[in-house]
């Protein structure tokens, strides 16, 4: 079973982050699936990758065109990580320990400074550290991401 990684954000923005993580998988040959809680928050971060540096260009799209299967990011609200890939949960949605074991990587990002986020961050915490899976959490708070606690 793989390692599921808690990004405790409280400097940078969700889309900030989010490309920052998207290019390390995309870098290390990982398709990559964002799963999120809404239709209208996924389109948004897609406008919001669409829009970042040129050099920093990453290819995705939202789901439910005909080239889903093709997308080396698709941004979702369903779904599940393809076997050796990685999946993505923002703004709360599921994840599960089923999720975890068929993924190469897995990373939770939620908003530190939302305490209805923070709550359901800790929730799924402590659902996958009795489900057996290992954790990490990652703090942004002193200005850089420093490994904070591991089960």
């Amino acid at each position: 079973m793989g390692t599921v990684l808690f990004y405790h954000l409280t400097r940078r923005p969700l889309e900030e982050t989010l490309a920052m993580l998207l290019e390390k998988a995309r870098g290390a040959g990982m398709r990559v699936l964002v799963r999120g809680t809404s239709r209208q928050r996924m389109e948004w971060l897609d406008e919001k990758l669409w829009l970042g540096p040129e050099e920093a260009f990453l290819p995705h799209g939202l789901d439910g065109g005909p080239h889903d299967a093709l997308q080396p990011v698709l941004l979702t609200t369903s779904g599940t990580a393809c076997e050796n890939g990685c999946l993505m949960t923002v703004d709360g949605a599921p994840v599960s320990a089923e999720d975890i074991s068929g993924a190469a990587r897995v990373c939770v990002l939620f908003d530190g400074n939302d305490a209805a986020a923070l709550a359901t961050a800790r929730a799924q915490w402590k659902a996958l550290k009795d489900a057996g899976v290992a954790a990490q959490y990652w703090s942004e708070e002193s200005g850089r991401w420093e490994k904070k606690a591991e089960t």
